[in-house]
């Protein structure tokens, strides 16, 4: 018989851990843009962990959001407590547990309630994962203060719209009280997000008051971050399979991989939780660490992820089931990323892509190729184009990546090579599309897009063999092109 999550019906929950502190203790001192699967899997399980020790109880999560889905979420959390259901899955074991660290969620669209929240003493962090394409980057990944939402903030100050509107009210806030600022800490897997963040608050609020903005980054902390954990979006098989197996009716379970990783700059002048006592890597510089996982992690999801598609693969681990998949791979990753990824400290490299090997084949996850696949227009920028750079800046010619550029450029046209069609599966979708199909008479048109390629199109070094690949995947197909890459 299956217990509804919330509070009361803890004690009959038996087939999950669940929290022995005492949640009427907590107190909010973190508020966090963006209470989505990766958050609750990873920022919100390491909190639970401090939390069982005893320790950092005055650094309870309050959520808050700004976008529609947003509202659908807090309705589920609120109506069970704001608890969440963890599923940690590796190839040995399934194991569940419920967390509890998180306590409130603000009105999502409630701006002054937000500020109001944010202006309270008791709040020391605000974090964020508001994903990859939230940070209203322009093509050079700088912020872009022109972009219409931003722009809006500027105007209306008082009354802002965007995380980073309401983050700059807060701070306003605080600064007219006399209340310290509080800490901002992005959680988003983009390479510096610390500083990223910076340039959104600080270029959001020089619209509207440059002496202000100054104020802020002379006297906010951004700390730099990198973040790591498999986290699927939750389906209604999730949702059964947590009923089915754990006996938990969870409006919004979360399923994700044992394996969990975070690596921080130790900059919080009001003080954080002691989260090194549960794992987390406190540094001085994380940037060899996140320059490792983007590039290693994340483009070797882009890798996988173009070619399954095309070939109608289904789930990531199927992809590592299939021999030309797994080698494209293992051949990009050892002639093109590995050797121009910089020194991580007391890593070997080739041990952690065997790691990440390990991790994208386990069967448990679920996790699919189309969310591999998805917002391409804003990944590809972070994930592969850096190390094509980086291998032209050291005299190597990119085969393997042009590869994967032209893989994601054939995938873009929208049809499988099987003839099925391909949903849309980037906000640029029919751009996308558009450009695609006319990169099949001129490749250029694909690499003329320069907010993802920069200047690309004109380096032969890397323009002639995307050529050559897209060509070949027109006539050949995926499969037989993967086969002349490989030299099979």
């Amino acid at each position: 018989m299956t217990v509804r999550l919330n509070q009361d019906n803890l004690s009959t929950i038996s087939k999950a851990e669940t929290p022995s502190y005492d949640r009427t203790g907590l107190k909010a001192g973190i508020l966090h843009f963006g209470v989505g699967n990766f958050h609750r899997a990873h920022q919100a399980v390491y909190l639970d962990d401090l939390f069982e020790k005893g320790e950092g109880h005055d650094f309870a999560i309050v959520g808050a959001g700004v976008m529609p889905s947003d509202a659908a979420m807090r309705e589920k959390l609120a109506g069970q407590d704001y608890l969440t259901t963890v599923v940690e899955q590796d190839n040995e074991r399934t194991a569940a547990r419920v967390t509890g660290p998180m306590i409130d969620m603000m009105p999502v669209g409630d701006g002054p309630a937000i500020i109001g929240r944010l202006a309270d003493p008791a709040i020391r962090i605000v974090s964020l994962t508001v994903t990859e394409g939230g940070y209203f980057v322009d093509s050079d990944g700088h912020f872009d203060p022109s972009h219409p939402a931003i722009a809006e903030d500027g105007a209306r100050p008082a009354n802002p719209k965007t995380v980073f509107g309401l983050i700059g009210a807060g701070l306003k806030r605080r600064q007219e009280a006399g209340i310290a600022p509080f800490t901002v800490m992005s959680c988003d897997n983009i390479p510096h997000n610390g500083k990223v963040t910076r340039a959104a608050v600080v270029g959001t609020m020089r619209l509207s008051d440059p002496n202000f903005a100054d104020w802020i980054d002379q006297n906010v902390a951004f700390p730099n971050g990198m973040v790591d954990r498999i986290t699927p979006a939750t389906s209604e098989r999730e949702i059964a399979h947590c009923a089915e197996t754990f006996d938990i009716d969870d409006a919004w379970p979360v399923y994700c991989e044992e394996f969990k990783q975070w690596v921080l700059e130790d900059d919080f002048p009001q003080g954080r939780p002691a989260l090194e006592k549960v794992g987390v890597q406190f540094v001085p510089d994380v940037s060899p660490y996140e320059t490792m996982k983007i590039r290693i992690l994340n483009g070797g999801h882009a890798i996988i992820a173009y070619p399954a598609g095309l070939m109608d693969v289904h789930f990531v681990h199927e992809a590592m089931e299939t021999d030309l998949v797994a080698r494209f791979l293992e051949k990009v990753e050892r002639d093109d990323i590995l050797p121009i990824v910089p020194p991580v400290p007391d890593t070997d490299l080739s041990d952690y892509f065997d790691l990440i090997k390990r991790r994208f084949a386990n069967p448990k996850i679920g996790d699919t190729i189309r969310r591999l696949c998805l917002d391409g227009s804003n990944r590809q920028p972070k994930f592969i184009v850096p190390s094509i750079l980086d291998n032209l800046k050291a005299g190597r010619e990119p085969s393997g990546l042009a590869l994967e550029s032209a893989l994601w450029c054939r995938y873009c046209r929208g049809i499988t090579d099987s003839g099925r069609v391909i949903e849309p599966n980037d906000p640029n979708w029919d751009r996308l599309v558009e450009k695609a199909r006319a990169a099949e008479s001129d490749p250029s048109a694909w690499l003329s897009m320069t907010e993802v390629y920069g200047t690309l199109k004109d380096e032969p070094r890397f323009a002639e063999p995307f050529a050559k690949w897209l060509a070949m995947l027109s006539e050949k197909g995926t499969a037989e092109t993967l086969k002349v890459y490989l030299g099979d």
